[in-house]
């Protein structure tokens, strides 16, 4: 796959946008969750996987740890041509798949009440000094 075929797969999962991010990554988003960066300049991809995919992957020639996020079972092909277009497919489209599965939830939106005010009784005022 080349860079105009990744575009063109990637924006077709629903709702997915891209937005060029640090430099010339190209990002593409679920939710606000990135699945998939395209390097630009230098072409290379990068994308979220399952761990025993993660462990089978970074076993080839020219897929490795992603950078920064590799912990997080990130995968960085060098070459896009590292996998075939098939299973390139097949695993941008599980990555898609994962990423909004693991996003937070929309937190509930909590209305600040002010502090009720409690009076103290007669017998226990404070003496001023």
């Amino acid at each position: 796959m080349d860079v105009d075929s990744i575009r063109t797969f990637c924006l077709s999962f629903p709702d997915s946008t891209e937005k060029l991010q640090w430099g010339d990554d190209l990002c593409f988003k679920v939710g606000g969750k990135i699945f998939v960066m395209l390097g630009l300049d230098n072409p290379r991809l990068c994308f979220k996987c399952t761990p025993d995919t993660f462990a089978e992957l970074i076993e080839r020639e020219d897929i490795r740890p992603a950078p920064y996020v590799g912990r997080y079972k990130w995968v960085m092909l060098d070459r896009l041509d590292a996998a075939g277009d098939e299973e390139l497919q097949d695993l941008i489209r599980q990555s898609f798949e994962m990423v909004p599965a693991k996003a937070p939830k929309k937190k509930a939106t909590w209305k600040r009440t002010p502090a009720k005010r409690v009076a103290r009784p007669a017998s226990k005022k404070r003496k001023r000094r």
